[in-house]
């Protein structure tokens, strides 16, 4: 079938087979592999992407039901060579760990933010709940997305 997509403001026409999720679309036909491969059943959020500014996990979409759509990865939050002020705020509090679920967590973080400017603790944790991180740096993601929220004001 072919799409066309909108991926990190890039346009995309392409074929791809009715059975491909969004996430291998994203890292196997256009090789953007931030968005990572975990579990396959949405449960851990390193895959999540944005899709027309909302979350997803792009493991359960298929990359057909983005038709039309604009997706932003992670490789997309970046502008210009500058990394945005959640990237830079993950990398400032130490949140990186090992790097698996990180840019599930920017992601994450970034759909919040743009939906919350200023969210409270409280309102992180459960904004960010759907992202599993296995080496256990909640503390850092929470202080890095709170520090995000703090730029600008």
């Amino acid at each position: 079938m072919r799409i066309h997509v909108t991926v990190n403001g890039a346009e995309r026409d392409l074929e791809v087979a009715p059975n491909t999720t969004l996430l291998d679309f994203l890292r196997d036909d256009l090789r953007l592999t931030g968005s990572k491969e975990c579990c396959d059943l949405g449960e851990c959020g390193a895959c999540t992407v944005l899709v027309d500014g909302r979350s997803v996990n792009s493991c359960l979409m298929l990359a057909v039901e983005a038709d039309a759509s604009e997706v932003t990865t992670i490789e997309g939050l970046a502008k210009d060579g500058r990394l945005n002020p959640l990237q830079d705020a993950f990398l400032a509090k130490g949140a990186v760990q090992c790097g698996f679920c990180i840019p599930g967590q920017v992601m994450a973080g970034q759909y919040l933010l743009q939906r919350n400017p200023h969210p409270t603790l409280a309102e992180v944790r459960e904004g960010l709940s759907g992202n599993l991180c296995r080496c256990g740096g909640y503390v850092q993601i929470c202080e890095a997305v709170l520090a995000a929220s703090e730029v600008g004001r």
